[in-house]
């Protein structure tokens, strides 16, 4: 992106876009946070994006237009990330429900859920 916008201006404005970006994504649960855990907060997410879109409304007109193009993409991608979210918050809630069954298994075998592969009684 640094190719796109030559102005140390430029770099900038698009610096406070990303920490707002980076934050919508964090909350959209599309990448962990520095502890490695996924969060879902579709409130913030949702003022992260706001904020977005009053900074393309207030700055219409005075960017360049590869800039309006960019932040308009961007905006874009995080409004269909937010309207997906909730689905994804349960794959992966499921998926950790099932990650937590298969630790069960081997850290408490005798109560961890299990499947009869062979039964001796059938014969």
């Amino acid at each position: 992106m640094d190719d796109i916008l030559q102005s140390e201006e430029s770099q900038r404005f698009f610096s406070l876009i990303s920490m707002l970006q980076r934050s919508a994504m964090t909350h959209l649960g599309m990448f962990p946070d520095e502890e490695g855990m996924i969060h879902f907060n579709l409130g913030e997410a949702k003022a992260a994006i706001d904020l977005l879109d009053t900074i393309e409304t207030r700055t219409k007109g005075n960017l360049e237009e590869v800039e309006e193009t960019i932040l308009r993409g961007l905006i874009s991608e995080l409004k269909m990330h937010f309207v997906r979210a909730p689905e994804r918050q349960k794959e992966i809630e499921a998926e950790m429900k099932r990650q937590e069954a298969l630790k069960e298994t081997f850290t408490a075998p005798e109560t961890a859920p299990s499947d009869t592969l062979i039964d001796d009684e059938e014969e």
